[in-house]
């Protein structure tokens, strides 16, 4: 049996608690104590994975390295343990139920009736099994959702019987919930988190952790309370105050409550020596920046949820943090500003980023805010489809080429200076077929994003299933662009940026992927440097 310890973090009272954040603190803490930890998402919704669904439903979709197409909350993994996650790291219902319905058809279950329990949970235990191997020395695993939810029963029986297995100094329970602040009797309530705890109490789990959300810090009496009622000793009662600046200081204010000591004790680990100043300088630097602020807008269509282009906005954060600037975002809807006097929409802007996005709907707005940031020599940086726009913004108002256009949005345009890849042709279906996952790429001598990576050769995320057409390549150098990053044989446009401008940056696929707090982005870092530059 593998020597990896287990934490098991449930939610309970309402959604969006924000158990992504509080796993990956926790994943943080330890790693900065010396231990190797890997972390995972189990959601159980029915969807394979979150490739088909909408922003509006689900959030973005956070590409691994090795392509799986899974939940932002692995975003919050990465960049707070810089550390890769993988396909292991996140299962639906959906996926676990696909595995099982396929070897019932193959015939693997000899004939025998299949059922929740033991094929589910069996299969959900394997893919908690999948995080444990000789190298990681605790596995940390999220259970979507809301405890009482008629879907998460299955999961949570799994790893009721994954503890039964390995025991409680091999496996730990930390339950997430909220205790709600009523202003009206200036009190804070501790019902529901009771409520909630009882329900994982009828299903044969007990809480060893409480994790309290709340506005206002707790009172002892409402931490004697919560221990006596929810069965958890009062030193294991954990307060997740809400924080003034930053989702950053959420592994500062629980290790000062030595939540990572009392995990690692209750697994019989050492406690080894924390390494956290170069956390703490860096949310420092977040806090009290030395060059002020400076004004970014994300010109988007999903820009009414946040967490559609979170990645995107923490990279930015980063690259403000590497700057020693507070990057202050305005979120714009690109179908808003389609017939806008844009010299009044982007007064007060520094920098222009239009991020990635799928069908037509705002395209025209994005097309107007990226002439309007090479016409004005405001920074500019796309990502995919910002850099498929770019390319139809210069074909269409330098090149000539009027009805310039990519096959997805027109497909019967003249000019499809962005079209089908090759590869592409014939599929028909939609989930996880896309380009996925890391892909290297060549930078161009002199180019601005060779300068920025300081080397050659980089490997970056992808997304997408159209590309630059290289048959207007020649046209288009004319009209000014450079083609500063290409696949290794040179026939895939990686990067493009144009040479009679500040900055003016492309890519086709996800930079935002790879940046963390402590690390941003060289092209994020260079993007709000030149937007610095620029006020």
């Amino acid at each position: 049996m593998s020597s990896t310890k287990h934490l098991f973090i449930t939610g309970g009272v309402v959604s969006s608690l924000g158990k992504g954040i509080t796993a990956a603190s926790i994943a943080m803490l330890l790693k900065r104590r010396g231990y190797k930890v890997a972390i995972q998402k189990l959601d159980p919704y029915l969807n394979v994975d979150p490739g088909t669904m909408s922003p509006y439903q689900h959030g973005e979709v956070y590409v691994t390295e090795d392509g799986a197409e899974t939940d932002l909350d692995l975003g919050h993994y990465e960049r707070f343990t810089d550390t890769f996650c993988t396909k292991n790291g996140n299962f639906t219902a959906g996926k676990i139920y696909q595995t099982v319905l396929e070897r019932e058809r193959k015939g693997d279950y000899l004939g025998r009736t299949v059922q929740v329990i033991p094929h589910i949970t069996n299969e959900i235990r394997r893919a908690i099994s999948s995080m444990a191997d000789e190298d990681v020395d605790i596995a940390i695993t999220e259970i979507g959702g809301t405890v009482g939810d008629i879907e998460s029963l299955p999961f949570l029986e799994a790893i009721r019987q994954y503890r039964h297995h390995v025991g409680s100094k091999n496996a730990q329970f930390i339950h997430l919930t909220l205790v709600p602040y009523i202003a009206a009797a200036k009190e804070l309530k501790t019902k529901p988190s009771q409520q909630s705890v009882g329900i994982l109490r009828e299903i044969g789990i007990m809480a060893d952790f409480l994790v309290c959300r709340s506005e206002k810090p707790l009172e002892d009496d409402h931490i004697e309370k919560l221990a006596l009622f929810c069965n958890v000793d009062k030193g294991n009662v954990i307060q997740e105050v809400d924080v003034e600046n930053t989702i950053y200081e959420v592994p500062l204010d629980l290790y000062e409550q030595s939540f990572d000591t009392k995990i690692l004790e209750a697994l019989d680990l050492p406690v080894k020596e924390a390494k956290l100043d170069k956390w703490t300088s860096m949310v420092n630097t977040y806090i009290h920046p030395e060059n002020g602020e400076v004004n970014i807008a994300v010109v988007g269509k999903y820009v009414s949820l946040s967490d559609a282009y979170k990645s995107i906005n923490e990279a930015l954060i980063h690259g403000g943090i590497a700057n020693s600037a507070k990057v202050k975002l305005k979120h714009i809807e690109a179908e808003s500003i389609e017939g806008e006097d844009l010299s009044q929409v982007f007064e007060d802007i520094h920098g222009i980023l239009v991020p990635g996005g799928f069908g037509d709907r705002g395209t025209e707005g994005k097309i107007r805010a990226i002439q309007y940031a090479r016409e004005n020599n405001v920074p500019y940086f796309g990502i995919c489809l910002g850099m498929q726009l770019a390319v139809i913004e210069t074909a269409r108002n330098v090149a000539g080429l009027k009805d310039a256009n990519s096959t997805e949005l027109a497909e019967n345009t003249k000019a499809p200076v962005i079209s089908l890849m090759l590869e592409q042709r014939g599929i028909t279906q939609m989930g996880g077929t896309m380009r996925l996952g890391a892909y290297p790429c060549t930078l161009a001598e002199g180019s601005k994003s060779r300068v920025a990576y300081g080397a050659e050769n980089i490997s970056e995320r992808h997304r997408h299933r159209y590309e630059f057409n290289n048959a207007f390549k020649e046209q288009l150098e004319e009209a000014g662009l450079l083609f500063a990053g290409t696949s290794p044989d040179g026939m895939l446009v990686e990067i493009v940026e144009r040479v009679d401008h500040p900055y003016f940056v492309a890519c086709q696929f996800h930079p935002e992927f790879k940046s963390t707090p402590m690390n941003a982005h060289p092209l994020f870092r260079d993007f709000v440097k030149a937007s610095l530059e620029n006020r």
